[in-house]
């Protein structure tokens, strides 16, 4: 349920690292919690976020959250499926879901995200 190959936040997002941008989007938990998404507002391609700081919200049927940031640095990459279609944030949250591109600011603020055997522990 939770892919060995990511880190996650206590936030509830997920990492996956390729070279030194890192693309983010939200946890099984998370988008099963919010229930069917309705609206995603993202930041923009070039503007800087700090790690777990708020970068954008999520709404759904339930609720409208805050999305925080597990990483910090430049957005590269916006994913506009997620903002035009939101439901696929809820049919594939680890694929074609993913939320934002970020080029990171630097690879040790990793060390303060888990592995999924970590993040699964404190869901239960």
């Amino acid at each position: 349920m939770y892919p060995d190959d990511l880190k996650y936040s206590k936030e509830h997002e997920w990492v996956r690292m390729d070279g030194n941008v890192a693309e983010v989007g939200v946890t099984v938990f998370a988008q099963e919690s919010l229930g069917d998404v309705v609206f995603v507002d993202l930041p923009d391609v070039g503007s800087e976020i700090k790690q777990f700081a708020k970068f954008g919200e999520i709404e759904s049927v339930k609720a409208v959250s805050d999305l925080f940031s597990p990483v910090g640095g430049k957005i590269v990459a916006v994913n506009t499926a997620a903002t035009e279609t939101p439901e696929v944030v809820n049919a594939e949250p680890y694929g074609a879901g993913w939320l934002v591109k970020v080029e990171l600011s630097g690879t040790a603020q990793l060390d303060e995200l888990m592995n999924a055997s970590s993040y699964e522990a404190t869901l239960e």
